[in-house]
Order: structure tokens, then C-alpha cells, then sequence
């Protein structure tokens, strides 16, 4: 799971899993919204491909400038065009062959992966198998890898093997189900070896250099203004059509609002749902709703207090009206959950069907205020001590979703106090020293799951901190819960694993170690001169601009 925003960027550094692409065009799947202006919401997972070359394109990063190219030490939606992974996530968040023509288990405990044949980095030279394996052994040997926990089953010793002149070989100490989702993301990424190294700390960033694989190059870095990269065109997989694909940072949605809509910029995802409105009258664009992993929720930030409590987190979770939630703060453009993980997370396994018969089996949030109050009542907390919750400064969903928890509590004797930090302060709640968040109740937070996959985000808060619970603040040890999720990873096959995932999932739904608010679909706002992106949460780890074209 990855977390939005500059600060939660910063903490996602060590949990983000990912990954495939391809912009074929796809059936839309109609939502339902509660906004009682607009029609029901309809889902686009990618624009058809485009058919026309267009000499440039700007797009505009609502993210802020990156702190890096280097995937895992940032996120954001300039690398996944740059640096091409082993497997591709597709737009429906399938799975798809990448740099690897194959890369799949032999047996339980074995994984070979075939690089394609004639694949090069942006200078002619050819990725080799060398590259590959320099690539897997930076995320398995650096325990600050964001991609760390990916490689945790693979066997220590000659664990990362060449056995052919195309061939890599990984050997594990047990059956893991999450590896190959996690090759179809920054995981599984190549880098030029030798760059790589002669760059040290440098690579990536504004003052180093890069060599990858994607469809796009890195032309130019101006810290502050913008990046400008240009298209590949000995790409393995076809050249681009835009020929330059220039990021711009816009941070304030306001301004981003208004620069889309004059046309000074082309595109932007995560635009802002408030500007809903102005988008779907844009005479010069189009408002794109793609389904998506990410969510807004809000979990306890210590052992002890209320919010360590899961009856005053249920009488919480009863007194907030998702539907209104969904309304005031994502614009319609949203769904309600019943837990951690949204049901796109395992839209493109073979055991979906099994994954939702659990989703579909647990209990859906609704409001029933006499019940919170009894759990209120019942949970032997003194309500007289305020509750404090927070959030990152800047964020305006965030803000009012803080509002939103403030207003429920009064409603059933609470008292919430709204703790809006600066970036870096919000930043450090995630780090492992719990001094920032010894005076906090709660922190309110937006992610999303970026590969396929269920297991990455609920375990970062289940599992104990020594099995990569790395944000289980709160306590929570079930060893029941334990068990099953460590045996859905290391099941031998899907349906396997999402038994077990189910049956972990109805013990630990109920104890709401995150109070999962909504839902939120990807939004893109894309001029109507241009087709081919990738709407879809699979933007953030798939080359989601290589069919980027002129209609």
C-alpha cells in the first residue's frame, strides 16, 4: 500500500508491492454514486489506444516534484514510464509478460524468469541477465527497499541465480503467492547495472543519472519547474506516439483546476474531485473515472487511549454516514468498503470469485447511533478526554474527512480534536520511533495498492512488527490472524491462498484496525484531442503513457 501525498510518499518507503500495461481498450463497468446531480459513474480502466503521433504532451503532477526516478524511492507517475519491470500490470490489473517474455514458478519453490530477446536501455545497450539479477538483489538485500518484504522468502544463500544466457533462476524457502504480482511493479524494475553503481546515491534524482528500459527517456530535470522525457524509439514494445511527454508540478488543485481547463497542461491524474463539476463541462476535455485500490480511512496510533479501543473505533465507524462521506469529500466519485482492501485489489486473480464471496460475507458499514453510543458507553473509556486525530496540513480531503470524524463523535459523546501537522511532522507518525505519535488517538490517511493483490496492505497492520507489521501501533496480536495470513502467502495456488486470506479477513474485519471511510475511483482529466492513457490505478506502476496518442 502506498500513501498519498509528498509526506506519505516518504512513509510508503518500505511497503509499496506493484505492477502491467497496455492500453487496450476496455468494457466500462457503471458505479453507482450518491451524488444527486450526476447519472451513475462509469468505470474506464484505459482510453482506446491512440492513432496519431503528437509532437508533445504536458501532463501535470498534483503529486509535487519527486524526489526520485528510482522506483521505490518515490512514487509517482513519471517512472512508470521510464523504467519498464519483468511483468506488466494491465490495466485491470491482470498480469502481463514485460521485459520477461515468461517468468513463472517451475515448482512451489522455484521461480525462473526468460528476459525477451533484443530488449535494450535508452543507449542501445542490451539488459542482460546481469542487470536483472543486480535489479532483484538491491530490493533483497537492503532492508530499506521498498520492495524488501517482496523478497523476504527467497533463500539466502544462492537465492538469485543466472542459469542461461536469458535465464534468471529464484529459489525460496517456501511457496509465496504475492511474488509475481510483485514483479509487475517497481520489484521487479530493471536498472543498468553499470549506471547504476557509478551513480551511487545520485541515481535518479534531479543531480544523477538514470538508464532503464521504458518506452520513454529521460531528456531533462529542472528542479522546480519541470521534467521532460522523450520517446523511446527502439522501445521492445513499440515507440511512443508522443514524441515529448513533459511533467509540470502542480500541487494546489486549484490551480490545477484552472490550468486544465485553459488548456495550459493536457492531463493529470488525481485531479480534485471537488472540481467535478467544471471538468464534465469542459468543452475542451474529458473527466475519465477509472476503478482503482485506493481508500481513506483513519486507525489507532498507540497501544493505549481510546483509539487503541476497537469498541470506541466501532461507535466511530457506526456514526459516520459513508454515503454522505462519499458525497462531501470525493464528489460522488467513490464507493463504500467493508475492510482494508478494496475488491479491485483481486480483480485479475483466478480466485476472484473467492475473494469476493468473503468481501460480499462481511457486515457493510452503516449508521446506527443508539449502537454507537452503547459501545460508548460499554467501553470503559473516560470520554472526557478528547481524542486527537491527524492529518497532514494542505490536504483537503483529509481536512474534511477529520470534520467528518468530529462531528460523528460529538454526536455520540466524543470529543475529537484535529491535529494538522507539516509535511515532514506528519511524515515521521510512520517512522519507527513513537515519539511523534504518543499524544495521538488516531491518523486519518489516504492510500492505494498499486500491483495486485490483497495481503501487502492489511498485513502492515495485523502481523506483529517483527513479520512486517511495521504500522501495527495499536497491538493487535491474533494468532489465529497470523497464521492464516502467513499461510495465504505461502500457498501453494491462488485458491489456496484466498481461503485462508477469507478466513483471516472475517476475524480481523470486525476489530477495524483501519475504519475504512470509502473507496475512491482514479480520476483523470485528459484534453479531447488526446486517447490511450491508462485510467486505472495501474498508472502508478505500469508505462501508462505508451499508447498516449492523438484520437
Amino acid at each position: 500500500m502506498t500513501f498519498r501525498g509528498k509526506a506519505l510518499a516518504a512513509i510508503a518507503a518500505g511497503t509499496a508491492l506493484v505492477l502491467l500495461a497496455g492500453c487496450t481498450p476496455r468494457d466500462g463497468e457503471t458505479a453507482p454514486t450518491d451524488d444527486a446531480d450526476a447519472g451513475p459513474v462509469e468505470l474506464v480502466a484505459a482510453l482506446p489506444a491512440g492513432t496519431a503521433e503528437v509532437d508533445e504532451v504536458t501532463w501535470a503532477l498534483v503529486e509535487g516534484e519527486p524526489r526520485s526516478l528510482v522506483p521505490g524511492a518515490d512514487y509517482n507517475f513519471v517512472q512508470p514510464n521510464l523504467c519498464d519491470s519483468l511483468l506488466r500490470v494491465q490495466p485491470d490489473f491482470g498480469v502481463a509478460p514485460g521485459i520477461a517474455e515468461r517468468a513463472d514458478w517451475a515448482d512451489p519453490v522455484t521461480f525462473v524468469i526468460d528476459i525477451r530477446p533484443g530488449v535494450t536501455f535508452w543507449d542501445g545497450t542490451p539488459v542482460t541477465v546481469e542487470d536483472v539479477v543486480y535489479s532483484l538483489e538491491r530490493h533483497r538485500t537492503d532492508v530499506t527497499s521498498a520492495f524488501y518484504g517482496a523478497f523476504v522468502l527467497v533463500a539466502a544463500e544462492d537465492g538469485i541465480e543466472i542459469t542461461g544466457e536469458r535465464q534468471v533462476t529464484i529459489r525460496f524457502v517456501a511457496p509465496d503467492s504475492t511474488f509475481r504480482d510483485a514483479l509487475s511493479g517497481g520489484a521487479g524494475a530493471v536498472l543498468n547495472k553499470a549506471v547504476s553503481e557509478a551513480q551511487g546515491p545520485a541515481l535518479g534524482t534531479s543531480g544523477g543519472e538514470l538508464l532503464c528500459a521504458g518506452p520513454f527517456k529521460l531528456a531533462s530535470w529542472t528542479p522546480g519547474r519541470e521534467i521532460v522525457t522523450v520517446a523511446n524509439e527502439s522501445y521492445w514494445d513499440g515507440a511512443p506516439l508522443a514524441k515529448k511527454l513533459t511533467f509540470r508540478f502542480i500541487s494546489d488543485g486549484t490551480t490545477l483546476t484552472n490550468a486544465l481547463l485553459e488548456g495550459e497542461v493536457d492531463g493529470a491524474f488525481n485531479v480534485p474531485p471537488s472540481s467535478r463539476s467544471s471538468f464534465e463541462a469542459s468543452e475542451t476535455g474529458r473527466l475519465v473515472v477509472g476503478p482503482s485500490t485506493a481508500s481513506f480511512s483513519f486507525g489507532p496510533a498507540r497501544e493505549s487511549g481510546a483509539g487503541a479501543n476497537p469498541m470506541i473505533r466501532q461507535a466511530l465507524s457506526l456514526a459516520i454516514d459513508r454515503e454522505q462521506y462519499i458525497s462531501t469529500v470525493l464528489g460522488g466519485l467513490g464507493q463504500p468498503i467493508s475492510t482494508f482492501v478494496t475488491p479491485f485489489s483481486w480483480s485479475g486473480s483466478s480466485a476472484a470469485e473467492d475473494y469476493q464471496a468473503g468481501y460480499d460475507a462481511l457486515a457493510a458499514p452503516e449508521v446506527d447511533l443508539d449502537e454507537a453510543k452503547r459501545l460508548v458507553a460499554e467501553s470503559g473509556e473516560d470520554v472526557s478526554v478528547p481524542l486527537r486525530v491527524a492529518i497532514p496540513a494542505g490536504s483537503k480531503e483529509l481536512s474534511q474527512t477529520a470534520a467528518i470524524i468530529q462531528s460523528a463523535a460529538r454526536q455520540i459523546g466524543l470529543t475529537v480534536e484535529i491535529d494538522e501537522r507539516q509535511a515532514a511532522d506528519f511524515a515521521a507518525i510512520f517512522l519507527p520511533d513513537p515519539a511523534p505519535r504518543e499524544n495521538l488517538d488516531f491518523v486519518a490517511t489516504s492510500g492505494y495498492m498499486e500491483t495486485p493483490g490483497v495481503l501487502a496492505y492489511p498485513q502492515l497492520f495485523l502481523l506483529p512488527p517483527d513479520l512486517g507489521g511495521i504500522f501495527n501501533w495499536s497491538g493487535y496480536a491474533d494468532p489465529e490472524v497470523t497464521g492464516l495470513l502467513e499461510a495465504s502467502r505461502t500457498a501453494p495456488d491462488a485458491e489456496s491462498a484466498a481461503e485462508a486470506y477469507v478466513a483471516a479477513q472475517e476475524i480481523f474485519a470486525p476489530d477495524l484496525l483501519q475504519v475504512s471511510l470509502a473507496g475512491s475511483y482514479h480520476t483523470t482529466f485528459l484534453n479531447d484531442a488526446l486517447t490511450g492513457a491508462t485510467t486505472s490505478v495501474a498508472a502508478y506502476a505500469s508505462p501508462w503513457a505508451l499508447h498516449l496518442g492523438g484520437r
